[in-house]
């Protein structure tokens, strides 16, 4: 089971890879295919919205199916939909391939959960768990690093497709380890005659509208689109029934009962919130050096592949370090939760002069603090749940994660919205104040003259481009400052949730063994 562990983690990696694509590699996408800007953003839609359903379902078919015969099927589909997305320009065809590529993206990360308690004993689960987390801390930061290698490379012989046809040889190196080394069990076809059809329905529409929403809720100017609100309603009416068929059906999809248990609800609130902070506090470095800067994704990579190369040892060292009975994994978050809270307030001191080297320590800080939070949350998780409870376990665990993605999405948009008009009328109220010093005139300093003359002629031809530019980036720099400052104080509400909710618990080899 160790080798069939080592291929669904190449498919994992295999499925962040592609998620990374819809971000970084864009535009390079949608300038070969010929889509426009608003279809372009449905392209990331949809892939996360898939992804949410998937990871709902993939526990209950990986059970139904066997896990060895669900595992193949979902990397022979994922390669497949890869392979095929460069081939095509007609835009349904991409539309309906991506959400293929998000549904088996969700379906994949489960199982590497499910197939992580199932090959390690208790002794060495918590490296199994590792291997879990890789999913959260390594795989994200990696795929964004990897993809800036074929970002702006256009139609050149290692271009965009690329990002694509890199999922064949991983997709192989995976199935090949998953047939010879996970166990066949027969399958339960018999548990389609109970299947919990009515949750999977409200899964799709509840939190698929609220993903659109997210995505799509800024451009369409939130509340006053009759979509949005047509989204939202749906969702607010779904969700609520979703949670009620799963409590009262027979062989839900989640098993919501085990809420109740304080360790596993700490686990989940913790891990949902954890992951839009992370996911945004990754992303926001490389938005300034990108936007403000002007470094192409293949020079900004290096934020990113510093935390993913970092969790290769962190991951195994926390693991280590929660095998000691006398360690309380509260203690280890609450110090994670202190270290990311101080990348996120060294990060808001950014100024318009800051490069790539002044982000380092501070992102060192968030490779650790990701380290020592991600482990405890998922020790605290799995170590209340039975044997026969890890598939709902699992759904429970990832389907939030997925969610998440989305919200981070909706945060930072939520923020430069807010902020950034903030900023903005501030700044050019002020240059309106203080016209004489700062826009018209001789100005205070020999070195930065204003754009305009005392009689209101440009100084040169692109004067007031120049000093619009700058004003940009200020406005830009202000905001993502407040960025990390929003982000800080959600880390702030999680130290606060780490000294409250949780209880004390052993590592698996001890809290087990006394089940």
């Amino acid at each position: 089971m160790l080798i069939a562990l080592a291929g669904v983690i190449v498919a994992a990696m295999s499925t962040e890879l592609n998620s990374a694509v819809s971000s970084i590699l864009l535009s390079d996408i949608s300038g070969s295919t010929g889509m426009s800007h608003d279809p372009a953003t449905w392209f990331t839609a949809v892939y996360d919205t898939a992804e949410i359903f998937g990871m709902a379902i993939s526990p209950w078919f990986a059970i139904t199916l066997s896990l060895r015969g669900w595992t193949l099927g979902v990397i022979v589909t994922t390669t497949v939909s890869s392979v095929l997305v460069p081939a095509t320009d007609n835009l349904t065809l991409l539309y309906m391939l991506r959400a293929v590529q998000g549904l088996c993206g969700g379906l994949t990360i489960p199982l590497l959960m499910t197939t992580a308690l199932r090959a390690l004993p208790p002794a060495i689960r918590l490296y199994g768990l590792a291997c879990y987390s890789l999913t959260a801390t390594f795989f994200p930061n990696l795929a964004l690093a990897v993809a800036a290698l074929w970002a702006g490379t256009g139609d050149s012989p290692l271009g965009w497709q690329w990002a694509f046809f890199q999922s064949v040889p991983l997709g192989l190196i995976a199935a090949a380890l998953v047939w010879y080394g996970m166990i066949q069990d027969p399958p339960k076809l018999e548990r389609f005659r109970r299947f919990d059809w009515r949750g999977a329905v409200l899964v799709l529409l509840g939190f698929g509208s609220l993903a659109v929403m997210f995505q799509q809720g800024d451009r369409y100017d939130w509340f006053n689109s009759p979509t949005i609100c047509v989204l939202a309603l749906t969702a607010a009416v779904c969700i609520p029934a979703f949670g009620i068929n799963e409590w009262f059906h027979e062989l839900p999809l989640l098993r919501l009962q085990m809420l109740g248990r304080r360790n596993f609800a700490y686990a989940l609130i913790t891990l949902f919130v954890f992951l839009i902070v992370t996911q945004a506090a990754s992303t926001v470095p490389n938005m300034y050096l990108t936007s403000v800067q002007h470094y192409r994704p293949a020079q900004a990579y290096l934020i990113t592949a510093e935390i993913a190369a970092s969790q290769l040892l962190l991951l195994p060292l926390m693991a280590w370090l929660l095998d000691f009975e006398w360690l309380d994994a509260r203690i280890l978050s609450f110090i994670g939760m202190a270290c990311l809270l101080a990348a996120c307030i060294g990060d808001s001191f950014l100024t318009a002069v800051w490069q790539r080297p002044q982000f380092y320590l501070w992102q060192g800080f968030a490779s650790v603090g990701e380290a020592m939070i991600v482990m405890p949350l998922l020790m605290k998780a799995t170590n209340v749940v039975k044997i026969e409870e890890a598939p709902f376990a699992s759904a429970m665990v990832n389907m939030p994660r997925a969610v998440s993605a989305t919200a981070s999405v909706w945060l930072l948009e939520l923020i430069e919205r807010w902020r950034g008009a903030l900023h903005s009328d501030r700044i050019t109220d002020q240059i309106g104040q203080d016209r004489f010093r700062t826009i018209q005139g001789h100005g205070v300093l020999r070195t930065s003259p204003p754009p305009l003359l005392g009689d209101g002629t440009p100084r040169t031809p692109h004067a007031l481009d120049d000093f619009y530019r700058a004003v940009e980036a200020q406005v830009r720099v202000l905001t993502i400052s407040d960025m990390f400052v929003v982000l800080g104080c959600i880390c702030v509400g999680l130290i606060v949730l780490v000294m409250i909710l949780p209880e004390r618990t052993y590592p698996p080899r001890i809290a087990l063994a006394k089940k």
